[in-house]
């Protein structure tokens, strides 16, 4: 075996028993045969105490002594490895996060945080619970081989926070004096990223407007009519880092909301970066992300292949897709998470850490709200009930009421906009 073939049989597997002579099967190991390479402490060459990672100067810095390290990187960015699906190369991906972590399991929402063994004390990330356990950091889950580091410090999140809790006319006008918001803890995320090259080939009927003419009542007159034609294509699609989150723990609304990664700055993974932060592990496997990965990208194809129409009228249409040259990475992407509450309810703030995009959750003034929307109805409202007066005393109320219809059914649109956005702020 030369020195570029992999080993077989993976790391972590066994021999099992085979019911075919000549041939060997291989199953994963048991718990306690499982090999894990030597875990890594960070401490201060100076004075020994524990070291962490300091997002603002980007590398590894002692609170005790000052003593700071640079960390040296090499930025991968999108040309960064990727793993083809076998089961070969899942089972020579490296487990475990490379250095000694316990977990923590909040007691209030059930998520699972791996935390630097050194933190004695934890508050949840997710709900800002303080009812925990913690237990050893298992180590048989894949090890994310790119991240993207920390960019944005909690003194930047702070500010970004409090200019966007009163950046909104909806909100209380106190919202801004929040105190606790201030408390946001920096933790890694598991996202799969997948690359494929989509192969599709469709038929539908397509509509054609048609004006005919037509004989009726001593007239000639035309009428539109839809002409349906069957027509075919082809469409060949690449996808390229299609990004699916590996957490079930956060609203996808609010990932979504920050979701504007730059992964031309994904970085080998080392476990220095964790050094004094927060990670979770997936819960979310990649069998999983691949299935939600392809029905996005079944969608948009389908789409792609609707838009290939001569026209917009659409009907029976069908779509055969294969995919081809699938491949996978298991990263981690950075985000500050912050819990507050106000008059007895509890809202969540997300920040992207590495552009500092926030999204997240805030009471509304429904008072405020409400009175807004009054204003914008009462101008229709008023000219109809005076366009109603007026045809009633004989007058030429028709135009001012006419006017009045029009203002009253804008000022429905933009009332029911501002209201689903208001309802959505408030979206606890």
């Amino acid at each position: 075996m030369t020195e570029m073939e992999p080993k077989f049989p993976p790391p972590n597997y066994i021999l099992d028993a085979s019911e075919i002579d000549g041939i060997e099967v291989y199953k994963p190991a048991p718990p306690d045969q499982i090999e894990h390479q030597t875990l890594v402490e960070f401490k201060c060459p100076s004075c020994g105490a524990e070291t962490a990672y300091s997002i603002s100067e980007g590398g590894l810095s002692c609170s005790h002594c000052g003593y700071f390290e640079t960390q040296e990187h090499e930025v991968s960015g999108r040309a960064a490895p990727e793993y083809e699906f076998t089961l070969e190369t899942i089972g020579l991906a490296s487990q475990g996060w490379d250095t000694d972590r316990v977990e923590m399991e909040c007691q209030s929402c059930g998520v699972k945080t791996s935390l630097p063994i050194e933190l004695k004390t934890h508050q949840c990330a997710y709900c800002g619970s303080n009812q925990v356990i913690q237990r050893e950091d298992p180590q048989e889950v894949l090890r994310p081989r790119f991240l993207v580091p920390f960019e944005i410090d909690h003194e930047k999140c702070q500010q970004i926070a409090i200019k966007w809790l009163g950046g909104s006319w909806m909100t209380p006008r106190d919202l801004k004096n929040i105190k606790n918001i201030e408390r946001f803890r920096g933790i890694y995320l598991p996202y799969w990223t997948f690359d494929a090259a989509s192969d599709a080939s469709w038929k539908a009927e397509v509509g054609h407007a048609k004006t005919k003419r037509y004989y009726s009542n001593g007239k000639w007159k035309q009428k539109v009519v839809i002409e349906w034609r069957w027509e075919a294509g082809t469409l060949n699609l690449n996808y390229n880092d299609q990004i699916i989150s590996g957490s079930k723990r956060l609203s996808k609304r609010l990932l979504k909301a920050v979701s504007d990664w730059q992964l031309s700055k994904l970085t080998r993974y080392e476990a220095k970066f964790l050094a004094g932060l927060q990670a979770q592990a997936y819960d979310i496997p990649l069998d999983s992300a691949w299935e939600q990965a392809r029905d996005e990208m079944r969608e948009n194809t389908r789409q792609a292949c609707i838009d290939q129409a001569s026209t917009h009228r659409v009907r029976n249409f069908r779509m055969q897709l294969d995919f081809a040259d699938e491949k996978w990475r298991y990263i981690l992407l950075p985000v500050h998470i912050a819990n507050y509450s106000y008059r007895g309810n509890s809202y969540q703030v997300i920040i992207n850490g590495q552009g500092g995009t926030i999204a997240g959750q805030r009471p509304v003034d429904w008072g405020k709200v409400w009175l807004v929307i009054a204003g914008i109805l009462s101008p229709g409202l008023l000219l109809c009930l005076v366009g109603v007066i007026t045809v009633l005393l004989g007058g030429v109320g028709i135009i001012i009421g006419g006017l009045g219809f029009v203002l009253l059914v804008i000022g429905i649109f933009i009332s029911v906009a501002i209201g689903m956005k208001a309802a959505q702020m408030d979206d606890i």
